[in-house]
């Protein structure tokens, strides 16, 4: 080598053979033709050949001059640079170039010429490729780590080679530049920043998506080199993470999107970097926190993502983000959550408690996203997620935010149709999500137009999708309804009864407008559009355009008979589908993209096109019905007992003859349905009987055969059918024939002169018959009848007891343990009121002579002939008749007219029962009455005496019946503002005088100054004024407080001459006006109206009597906590079934234990906050704690004392009971002494009964006590109290289109499903120390003021009664949002439903 480089020194430069002097005098194609030759030659070179080394040395350092570096042309540039790499492969390991500026040329130089290797189709790209595989396989730019321009030489390295990648590029290329640049940094000393910075940039987005192949490239490079470049990699995160350093590179900002990029090639480059993120995670900086969140979203997210396993301590710190105090880092949380769930399955666990919470999240995005993210996941597929994710979407149909209701609503539905319509996941899959269908038709129960509206649109879509063939969508409606639970059928049917309700008003504008006009005719229209408009979302914006609509209407006549076709009850449903296109294309505008108007047609369109039902449709439905009876249908494989599918498929055929009784009209379908009358199952043959009544109005015209098969059925039912199908096949005999009084004779006279009290099982069917008759044909049979009720009724039935009822405590016993003597007597009662019903007129005083005779059996507790032979149950019954009755008889004007204000009064105390059924069915038909106007607004009053009833389910119902009942007549006033004049009978303010009048002859209410019965009394007036209150329309608190006023200058109408009661009348109105002075701001200003009294309550003012005086003691004061009346949100009011008994909704051990003086009567306190069910478990200001025994020694007033504070009842301290109203003839004392014998007698009693079904012993309450022989005869039979351990009883199941025959349930559907033996269960213990003694027996707890129970068993109100098994399972299959009342206040989610939080079994005996 030292000769070599004497030979250099000499200057002189040898060519390869045939290759001449290469300079600047010869042309640039010699000069390249030379230059090529010589590229040969070195390229022909080996490392070995060290002659010619040293020969062409002083060629290689002329090579390397800046004639050739600078040479202008790039032909001449290549091959020189190609040149170069050969001397450096040649002469490796050292270079023959020595001086480190020249160096940094020749490698500078080299990199630019890289730069050919970009165009791939140039001529000259093969020599680019081989400068780039020498250099890189040589790895020639090792020699510049010695230089200290380096870095900069490698740093124009990588930028050239980045810039030069393209997608021409082959994977050789690819290969060769990974190569050359990862020797660099694996065997490099360092690596710098800049040089970093000019790989990592291609991993930002920005860089990434404008050359993939650059990206590709540095990932390949990072892959390679991951090792030796991690500490750097580290380096550069800790200055900008942890220090703060943002100016060490121009890729700080870009830091966290580094971070993912490099998670992603190879999570080994962040080792050292991902500590960092959880210092990140918890900074001060809410940008920055949400950067690190979104980070990790990404990281954690990613499908094949290790990260949360690796990094356990990470993972935790991220799921705590879900609780950060930044909105956007939580949105971001749950927003991450779905893909977490799709690609992560194993962390739905960790998720699922933090979804939770956020599902309850104050921001509506928040809680909209939660909904998003498990539906995504769920659609993906089903077992990704768990119950409890979907019941938070479940959670969220009820949420107050309607962007969040329609996005679970919607979702649910998407859910149940891909897994449970179509199956795609099994039957197990579908069993899973079974509860969707019921759910989301619960919701139609919400009070929102827009909640009913979605509803309706998802079981078009959905649940049972419009566009499936006609046998195919009936099949799907037919296990669609028989798989709902009892909630969700009646929602269905409200929904089609809604719709056809819609399609009617409709069809009424229609005939509107094709009439001349007129001011009548503009009312009318004005009237209908008012209709319309209330049943389409957004009613102020909807009226201008269903009035803009019935302009249309009147000049377009084209859509006016389209629409008159969509309505008309023979359109089908694919003339509605065309119907809906023809309308919609002739309102809209191509020019009007978003058409208001249009919309509205089209919400309006969906509701009333038929889209499910027609004549076909029934067919099929029939076929199918068909199909089950003969065992040919998928029952089984449906997962739908056969006899279960048969009777749903009949009341699903009864509920559509309602609604569309037209598409019955075919031979077919009455052929079938005659064939199910003569089927064994009662239900079936009842739900054929009804349709034929629905539909049957032309058979005898059009159908003549099926009529003489049908007539003699009709007729053999009547006489010798069950009683349902009796009464149903007398009203089918009416509402098809036209010559009806030739058979009813048929019917009435065998069945009149047949009658025999000897066997009361074959007289029940008779009396049945022979009641419905009279109500529908009184005038034909008007002389037997008035004999029949007189001679037989009366005095044969009635009044004998002829077999001794069977001895027992229960109050109540199942539908079919009832005795045949009391079922007959039942329907005697029945017969009686029809027949009066029928006949509408008192002329004969047959009505004052039912009413007393119905009030006699009230007053002697169920027992008429008070001999002692009837049983406990049987009294029951009795008592629940004849409430019923006198409710009947009052909705009709001439029998309301002739109730005395005794007969109300007593009717009233049957809700106070001592019974649980009695008090549940007698507060339905109550509330039945009521909804329909058809009862006087006195009547309303009666459930102010529910305040204290001890079950916490019968006040919330209460309260509920109180609230549909004051919005429902607010409505229709609002509706109907021409019936001012029937203000007094429709205005809910007016039920004030009649609480108060009730109020004052409460038999409770003996001591006119004491201070519990005048928190009892205050208790009962809020539990109205209340609701009354919650809205200050009109200025209604001055309203109330002016007729308070009025009534006080007023006497008793009852008892005008009675100081005492008068004086009780005063105390009660001081009362009424505390309350509305304590609890309005608004109470002084003027009154709107002059309030009317009512005439028979109250006398005319003395005008010369001026009544100041304050009859309150001053103790009363504290007890008026002042306090805004909380508004009334009851969703669904009581269209919801009622929950079952003992079924809590609130946190009981806290509100049960406190005084409800701050949290009862001051509904914006924080013990009300929290939806409360109803207007307070305990009374407003109750005292909770034990009585002194100088207090508890005092003898009873007038009340026997029960069965004792617990069972032992051993020296027990026990709060007095107060007395009781008696009959004239009975001293006080004597009461003390009778009540006193029989508490010992009734305690002896207890012993030996069953506890559970064990009633409370007591006087009943309002009625005059008998002779004290017959209470000897007869100790059990006291004064009836209240049952805390009866489930409920259903709601009347008869169509409200059959008000003729609704009142006959209290036997029939009323009962049925009333439970006898319920278990007790054991509840939570109060805090306060009074619970042990009262908590040993809940169930037969002595009951204070009709059944209440005392003060000082604070726990005898918290076992709220136990429920049978029956109960309690039918409890827990029932939806848990369909509970009663939810409050709007609620969580910080502002959700409206909570109930399936608090939900908690009750009813179990309090452990000691």
């Amino acid at each position: 080598m030292a000769h070599s480089k004497n030979r250099a020194t000499d200057g002189k430069i040898t060519y390869p053979p045939g290759v001449k002097e290469i300079s600047d005098k010869i042309s640039k194609e010699e000069m390249v033709r030379r230059l090529k030759m010589v590229v040969k030659t070195f390229m022909d070179m080996d490392q070995d050949s060290e002659e010619e080394k040293e020969l062409y040395l002083n060629l290689a350092l002329h090579l390397a001059s800046d004639f050739f570096l600078k040479h202008p042309d790039k032909d001449v540039r290549l091959l020189v640079a190609c040149c170069l790499a050969d001397i450096f492969r040649i002469y490796a390991p050292e270079a023959p170039y020595t001086s480190p500026d020249k160096l940094k040329d020749i490698f500078m130089f080299i990199t630019r010429q890289l730069k050919g290797l970009e165009d791939t189709k140039s001529a000259q790209f093969n020599r680019y490729f081989y400068l780039l595989e020498n250099i890189a396989w040589v790895k020639s730019y090792n020699i510049c780590f010695e230089l200290e321009d380096s870095n900069e030489i490698f740093t124009q390295l990588y930028r050239t080679l980045f810039q030069v990648i393209n997608n021409g590029h082959n994977q050789k290329v690819h290969m060769h530049m990974v190569d050359l640049m990862s020797s660099i940094v694996c065997e490099g000393d360092s690596v710098s920043q800049e040089l970093l910075d000019t790989v990592l940039v291609n991993l930002v987005p920005a860089h990434k998506n404008l050359n993939k192949q650059a990206y590709d490239l540095a990932k390949a490079l990072l892959k390679r080199t991951a090792q030796a470049i991690e500490p750097y990699i580290t380096n550069f995160f800790n200055q900008v993470l942890m220090l703060g350093k943002t100016s060490v590179s121009d890729l700080s900002e870009h830091v966290f999107d580094l971070i993912l990029e490099l998670y992603n090639i190879d999570n080994h480059l962040l080792l050292s970097v991902l500590p960092q993120l959880e210092f990140k995670l918890k900074s001060n900086d809410n940008d920055e926190r949400l950067q690190v969140v979104k980070l990790l979203a990404k990281m954690f997210g990613a499908k094949d993502s290790e990260l949360a396993s690796q990094n356990k301590p990470l993972w935790q710190c991220y799921l705590g983000r879900f609780n950060d105090i930044h909105v956007p880092v939580r949105l971001e949380c749950v927003k991450f959550a779905s893909h977490c769930l799709m690609n992560h399955p194993d962390l739905a666990k960790d998720l699922t408690e933090y979804l939770k919470v956020r599902s309850h999240d104050p921001e509506e995005a928040i809680r909209h996203d939660v909904i998003v993210s498990i539906v995504t996941a769920s659609k993906k597929d089903l077992s990704l997620v768990n119950d409890h994710l979907l019941n938070f979407v479940r959670e969220r149909t009820l949420d107050k935010r309607w962007r969040v209701r329609k996005e679970a609503m919607m979702g649910l539905a998407q859910i149940y149709k891909k897994y449970a319509l179509q199956a795609e996941a099994g039957k197990e899959a579908a069993k899973q999500i079974s509860w969707i269908k019921d759910k989301l038709l619960h919701i139609y129960y919400q009070n929102s137009i827009d909640d009913r509206l979605l509803v309706e649109r998802i079981f078009a879509q959905y649940l049972v999708p419009h566009n499936l063939e006609t046998t195919e969508r009936m099949k799907c409606l037919y296990y669609l309804y028989a798989t709902l639970d009892g909630n969700a059928v009646k929602a269905l049917n409200e929904m089609w009864k809604c719709q056809n309700m819609l399609r009617h008003h409709v069809k009424d504008l229609l005939d509107l407008v094709k009439q001349p006009k007129s001011d009548s005719y503009n009312k009318a229209v004005f009237s209908k559009v008012m209709v319309i408009t209330r049943n389409l979302p957004d009613p102020g914006k909807t009226q201008d355009f269903v009035k803009k609509l019935a302009q249309v209407l009147e000049e377009d006549e084209k859509i006016r008979k389209q629409l008159e076709t969509l309505v008309s009850p023979s359109c089908s449903c694919k003339q509605a589908e065309v119907c809906v296109k023809e309308i919609t294309k002739k309102l809209g505008s191509p020019k009007q993209p978003s058409n208001p108007f249009l919309e509205m047609v089209k919400f309006l369109l969906e509701r009333i096109a038929p889209v499910h039902i027609d004549t076909e449709s029934i067919s099929a439905l029939i076929k199918q019905v068909n199909k089950s009876i003969e065992g040919t249908a998928d029952d089984e494989d449906e997962g739908v007992p056969t006899e279960q599918a048969i009777r749903a498929g009949l009341e699903l055929l009864k509920v559509l003859s309602f609604t569309h009784p037209v598409s019955f009209h075919s031979a077919e379908t009455f052929e079938s349905l005659l064939g199910c009358l003569k089927m064994d199952d009662e239900k079936v043959a009842e739900a054929a009987l009804q349709i034929f009544k629905n539909t049957g109005n032309k058979l005898e015209d059009s159908f003549p055969h099926i009529k003489s098969v049908l007539l003699p059925v009709l007729q053999h039912k009547a006489k010798k059918g069950p009683p349902r199908q009796a009464k149903y096949a007398i009203h089918c005999i009416h509402a098809m024939f036209s010559n009806r009084d030739t058979h009813f004779a048929q019917i009435f006279e065998p069945l009149h002169k047949g009658l025999d009290t000897d066997n009361m099982e074959q007289l029940i069917t008779p009396l049945t018959t022979l009641g419905h008759l009279a109500m529908l044909a009184p005038e034909q049979f008007a002389a037997p009848l008035k004999s029949l009720v007189a001679n037989f009724i009366v005095k044969d039935l009635l009044m004998n007891d002829r077999i001794p009822g069977k001895k027992t405590t229960k109050l109540w016993v199942p539908d079919d343990e009832v005795s045949p003597e009391t079922s007959a007597k039942i329907q005697g009662l029945k017969l009686m009121v029809r027949w009066l019903l029928g006949v509408k007129n008192n002329q004969s005083k047959s009505g004052n002579s039912t009413l007393r005779m119905l009030t006699a059996i009230l007053s002697s507790d169920g027992d008429l002939t008070e001999q002692g032979k009837m049983g406990k149950p049987d009294m029951s019954r009795l008592r629940l008749a004849a409430g019923c009755a006198i409710l009947r008889l009052a909705q009709e004007p001439c029998y309301h007219e002739i109730i005395t204000l005794e007969q109300y009064q007593l009717c009233a105390l049957v809700i106070n029962d001592e019974c649980y059924q009695v008090r549940q069915a007698f507060a339905q038909k109550l509330h039945k009455g009521l909804c329909r106007l058809r009862l006087p607004l006195e009547y309303l009053a009666v459930f102010t005496l529910c305040a204290k009833d001890p079950v916490k389910e019968r006040r919330a119902h209460a309260r509920q019946c109180l609230v549909k009942n004051i919005n429902l007549r607010r409505e229709y006033l609002k509706q109907h503002a021409a019936v001012s004049e029937k203000l007094i009978s429709l205005l809910p303010e007016y039920v004030v005088p009649y609480a108060i009048h009730l109020l004052v002859h409460d038999p409770d209410y003996v001591k006119v100054q004491d201070i519990e019965q005048l928190k009892d009394i205050k208790e009962a007036l809020w539990f109205v004024l209340e609701i009354l209150m919650a809205k200050n329309e009109n200025n209604s608190h001055a309203f109330i407080r002016k007729m308070v006023e009025n009534i006080k200058q007023t006497k008793d109408g009852q008892c005008p001459d009675d100081a005492k009661i008068n004086e009780k009348l005063y105390t009660v109105c001081d009362v009424a006006m505390n309350i509305v002075i304590s609890k309005s701001t608004t109470y002084s200003l003027e009154s709107p109206k002059d309030p009317v009294l009512p005439a028979r309550y109250f006398t005319q003012p003395d005008k010369n009597f001026s009544n100041t005086k304050n009859y309150l003691p001053p103790e009363m004061k504290s007890f008026f906590t002042p306090g805004k009346p909380k508004a009334a949100n009851v969703l669904g009011a009581v269209n919801k079934p009622l929950s079952a008994t003992g079924k809590l909704q609130t946190k009981l051990s806290r509100m049960e234990t406190i005084s409800n003086a701050s949290s009862n009567s001051n509904p914006s306190s924080p013990g009300r906050s929290k939806g409360r069910l109803d207007s307070g478990d305990h009374s407003e200001n109750e005292d909770i704690s034990m009585k002194s025994p100088s207090e508890t020694e005092k003898p009873t007033r007038g009340r026997k004392r029960g069965a004792g504070a617990s069972q032992d009842d051993k020296g027990q301290e026990s709060k007095p009971k107060r007395g009781r109203k008696k009959a004239a003839n009975t001293s006080t004392d004597d009461a003390e002494d009778q009540w006193g014998e029989d508490s010992s007698l009734a305690e002896a009693n207890l012993e030996t009964e069953d506890e559970q079904n064990s009633p409370p012993k007591r006087g009943r309450r309002g009625r005059p006590p008998k002779s004290a022989a017959a209470k000897e005869e007869t100790p059990s039979k006291g004064r009836r109290g209240r049952r805390k351990t009866a489930p409920p009883v259903e709601e009347d199941n008869e169509d409200e289109q059959q008000e003729e025959e609704d009142e006959d349930e209290e036997e029939d559907a009323g009962s049925e499903n009333m439970e006898v033996k319920p278990k007790g269960r054991r509840g939570r213990k109060p805090k306060v120390d009074v619970s042990e003694t009262a908590s040993d027996s809940v169930e037969t707890t002595p009951q204070k003021r009709r059944g209440r129970p005392p003060k000082s068993q604070t726990a005898a109100r918290k076992a709220s009664g136990g429920r049978s098994r029956a109960a309690a399972h039918q409890e827990e299959e029932s939806e848990e949002e369909m509970d009663t009342v939810q409050q709007s206040e609620e969580d910080e989610d502002e959700s409206v439903d909570s109930s399936p939080k608090v939900r908690r079994k009750v009813g179990r005996r309090d452990r000691r």
